[in-house]
């Protein structure tokens, strides 16, 4: 595991196999269903990721996240494997709306909010993504369009077929001042997939699974950059957290 910044103790985790909470869980904030992407903690609490936006209050095209309302902090989040809920300690979206944000590329693709798990269930935590193993860190240098590319959508839409659960893919390289990636995976993000963590090809945290591509790229996904999610964080006074990563096998081989 990576140590944090702040001096904290990197908490005692689940061993893989054996938690019940670790990234690709559902949560569910005010009846919304999304998919949690990474764990994260600091010197006192254990965080779950989740998008912004699953605790948005407006209409599914109100993605700007700088405009869009969005539930605030304190707000009771339901995490699947839990034994009691969490609370949204973090959000992108309130943020940059309290600090006025301008930048058009942030206020539409800075989508990270986190939850704090209860310590009751902090025993029952994991890093490690389901399949994968991952992430063996965080990608701060960005994807080169051709790259591989895995996540694990976790939509009630997939009717709780763990099957279909990991995905594979390509990126198609950055745009938006780096903010997002444009991915294409089988099977594509589909509703209730929104904040599903992206790994790169040698297992690396890179992205959040943000917004679903109509056109000119029919299929595609739009992924924020975690790098970037996390800086703005960190300046702009969010917990001072940093990504929970594995020490296990190396990744698994692309495909």
């Amino acid at each position: 595991m990576s140590t944090a910044s702040a001096g904290a103790a990197v908490p005692t985790f689940a061993p893989d196999g054996q938690a019940s909470i670790h990234p690709g869980v559902m949560t569910h904030t005010a009846g919304a269903q999304c998919t949690s992407n990474f764990v994260f903690y600091d010197a006192g609490t254990v965080y779950l990721g989740q998008a912004a936006h699953c605790s948005g209050t407006g209409g599914e095209q109100e993605t700007n996240g700088c405009t869009s309302k969005s539930l605030p902090e304190g707000t009771v989040v339901d995490i699947q494997g839990a034994s009691r809920p969490g609370r949204l300690a973090y959000n992108s979206w309130n943020t940059m709306q309290r600090a006025g944000e301008k930048d058009p590329d942030a206020c539409q693709y800075n989508d990270l909010a986190l939850v704090a798990i209860d310590p009751a269930d902090v025993g029952k935590v994991s890093p490690a993504i389901p399949t994968f193993g991952t992430p063996t860190g965080l990608n701060t240098n960005g994807v080169r369009a051709g790259e591989g590319v895995r996540s694990y959508g976790n939509s009630e839409l997939r009717g709780g077929l763990e099957l279909l659960s990991p995905k594979y893919g390509l990126s198609l390289g950055q745009d938006s001042g780096g903010w997002n990636h444009t991915v294409y995976t089988i099977t594509p993000g589909l509703p209730g997939d929104s904040g599903s963590g992206f790994i790169d090809s040698q297992g690396r945290a890179f992205g959040i699974l943000s917004t679903l591509s109509i056109l000119p790229l029919p299929g595609a996904n739009g992924v924020g950059d975690l790098g970037r999610e996390l800086a703005y964080l960190h300046v702009h006074g969010g917990p001072n957290v940093v990504l929970a990563d594995t020490t296990g096998s190396p990744a698994p081989a692309m495909p």
